[in-house]
């Protein structure tokens, strides 16, 4: 990707009609070192945290999961680590931000919001998870799609996903089972 970045800034670069002095040799070769430089450091990084996750015993339980690799398997570890503090999958959803919570005064109840307490990078994780899966695993975009026909905006049926897969995850560390794909109800099985 950052090679393809690259190549489209010099392609952007060839294309100008009008050129300011200096532009091609001075800031944009230094961009461009930039950015390689930044994806060399990264590839080291995730290379490093792949080495540290593997020998840990919850390694292969989370990366099990659909839509979840090596750097989001490594969120939930530092975020949950073996997630025997966390009682019920309706508290990891509401540490995930992913539980709606109602809001309420003395006299009045108003509608469900997103919560704005818990752990954020436990929630983008699970979504960035959620987005992941929706090509690979067929039940979750069978719940993705019955989310849309209901009228859920893309955003709201995604989040609805991480919010199933959430509790899928709870059950996953609490028994230190894999992830078991199911077939989608909508889907009829050849006999």
């Amino acid at each position: 990707m950052a090679q393809r970045l690259i190549d489209d800034v010099f392609d952007a670069l060839d294309e100008q009609t009008v050129v300011v002095p200096g532009t091609l040799d001075i800031v944009t070769l230094s961009l461009a070192a930039s950015l390689a430089a930044v994806h060399t450091e990264r590839r080291a990084m995730e290379a490093q945290i792949n080495t540290l996750l593997e020998p840990h015993p919850l390694s292969p339980v989370l990366t099990s999961m659909p839509g979840v690799g090596v750097r989001t398997a490594a969120v939930l570890l530092v975020t949950l680590g073996d997630g025997t503090s966390i009682p019920t999958a309706t508290h990891l959803a509401s540490y995930a931000r992913l539980a709606p919570t109602t809001k309420q005064s003395r006299t009045s109840i108003h509608g469900e919001h997103a919560s704005r307490g818990g752990n954020r990078q436990l929630k983008r994780a699970m979504f960035l998870s959620a987005l992941a899966c929706m090509n690979t695993d067929p039940a979750s975009r069978t719940s993705y799609d019955r989310q849309r026909a209901r009228g859920k905006t893309h955003t709201q049926a995604l989040l609805r996903l991480a919010r199933q897969r959430i509790s899928v995850l709870f059950v996953m560390l609490r028994d230190g089972t894999f992830y078991e794909s199911r077939a989608p109800k909508d889907i009829k099985l050849a006999t």
